[in-house]
């Protein structure tokens, strides 16, 4: 199951910078996974100042 940023990202690209396959792109006021890229690894979540990332 893919990890998804809610709308609390302040676009600072720590989960992309964490991200270890690159899922994760800047949108249109805040980050975003693509799904079918991401792993379930977590490591976006434990990069985030602000808790953004939440499993779905």
């Amino acid at each position: 199951m893919a990890y998804k940023i809610s709308d609390e990202c302040i676009s600072c690209g720590a989960c992309a910078d964490g991200c270890p396959v690159g899922a994760i792109s800047e949108g249109d006021g805040k980050y975003v996974i693509d799904a079918e890229t991401c792993i379930d690894c977590g490591a976006c979540a434990s990069t985030c100042p602000v808790g953004a990332p939440e499993a779905e």
